[in-house]
Order: structure tokens, then sequence, then C-alpha cells
């Protein structure tokens, strides 16, 4: 279908400056992740995390306040859903791959294939239509390898096992399991956000406590353990939701 004039002519200047921010809102994370690449080049796992964080962020709530402004009618000319999919990608595979690469993450040798892997098996993720369920759990597993790699630095773990993990991950990309999503699942809300915030902050204090240093349960025993608390109540959610919960 066409569009006219008269069809976005009918908002109020207000409302217009409402859409085009938000979608500059979501366009900043473009933005954030390039600093995030740069700081993988210059070895600064700290501002890695940090720009990696702040991208999070705004497509965590980025959604909610494009539905808010309505985008879609006010903007009927620019695709946010894609937009968005583009900075995704970039900011949840593109960087994270370079972070396995750059660092050393996996034993070496490795590091290109896993890096290569991540970015092309992820692009089946945001080819795919149906990557929402009708309740809006990510179908698969939902290319979040910055999260991934968080878990990596949190948990020190050694570079064989961060080379399975990232196997692992790559299989679960084609297995419709459920995965949720915070903010868009309906059920439970008001406890994922909550959740979420928890975790946000358990990450932050971690990876700001030291940075590059080899961290122990015993070195920050209250965020660490709230930080394993938090992520074992969203697996479990999203196992629950696979294969207990109503479809």
């Amino acid at each position: 279908m066409s569009l006219r004039l008269s069809d976005f002519d009918k908002y109020s200047a207000k409302e217009k400056a409402a859409a085009w921010a938000v979608h500059v809102f979501t366009a900043s994370g473009a933005v954030l992740g390039s600093l995030a690449l740069i700081a993988v080049l210059e070895g600064d796992k700290l501002a890695v995390f940090f720009w990696l964080g702040l991208a999070l962020f705004v497509d965590g709530i980025d959604g909610t306040l494009a539905r808010r402004a309505k985008v879609r009618e006010v903007t009927p000319f620019v695709d946010g859903t894609t937009l968005d999919n583009v900075i995704d990608y970039f900011t949840y595979v593109v960087v994270p791959a370079m972070l396995v690469y750059w660092f050393g993450l996996v034993p070496a040798g490795w590091e290109t294939l896993a890096a290569a892997t991540m970015m092309g098996v992820s692009c089946y993720t945001f080819a795919n239509a149906n990557m929402k369920t009708h309740d809006y759990y990510f179908s698969g597993f939902p290319a979040l390898w910055n999260i991934v790699v968080l878990a990596f630095f949190i948990l020190q773990t050694d570079p064989w096992t961060n080379l399975a993990v990232i196997g692992v991950c790559c299989v679960l990309t084609f297995v419709p399991l459920k995965y949720v999503h915070p903010f868009r699942v309906p059920h439970l809300r008001q406890v994922n956000i909550p959740v979420t915030v928890v975790w946000a902050v358990a990450a932050v204090w971690l990876v700001l406590a030291d940075p590059d240093a080899s961290r122990l349960p015993v070195d920050h025993p209250v965020a660490y353990w709230t930080w394993i608390a938090s992520s074992l109540y969203f697996v479990g959610l999203s196992l629950w939701r696979s294969f207990w919960g109503s479809r």
C-alpha cells in the first residue's frame, strides 16, 4: 500500500518529534557498538563491557518507547524493526565475536573459526521469520553473544570450555527452545524486570571490581552469587517454558 502525505500529516509536530527521537535513540546503539569495537582493538575490556552494557540498555527499552510513540504510524517510511536488527547484529554478534578473537577466549588456532561461526550462524537468527513466538519468547538461541562473553569473563572459564559453549549455542540456534525476553514476555514480567535490574547491577559490580584479574566467588561473594542466582532464574524460566509451560 502506497503512503500518502495525509497519512502522517494528521500527527502533531510533538508526536513526530517523539517518534524521530526514538529512532535516534535506537540508532545510538550503533555508536555505542562502534565505541565497544574500538575498545576491543585497544585491549580495554572494561570499556568494551561498559559500551556493550549501554547498548544493551538502549535495546532493552527502545521497543517500549517505540510502541508508546507509535513510530510505525507516525513514521511509516522508517522501518524501526530493520534498524533495530542491524544494530543488534552489530552489538550482540560482531563486537562479541571480535572480543573472542582479539582476547583469545578460545584455544590458540580456533579464534578465527569461532568468531566466524558466531557471526555466520547468527545470520539465521536475524533472518528467521519465526524468531519470536506468539507470546514473545525467542525461539532458538537468540544470538546473545554479548551475554555469553560476559559470562566467560565473570566465570573466568578456560578457553576449551568457552569453545564448547560457543559450539553448543550455535547448535541451539536451530533448536526451538524458548528463551525469555524480560521486557516483552507478559508472563511474570513484574518479576522478570526487577530480576533483570538485579542481574545488571551485579554484573556491573563484578566488571568494575577488577576487569583483568582472575576472579573467585570469595572475592565478591554478594555480587557473584547474586549474578549466578539471577542468571539461573532466567535459565530455569526458559527451560520451564520450553518443556512444561503451556504452549
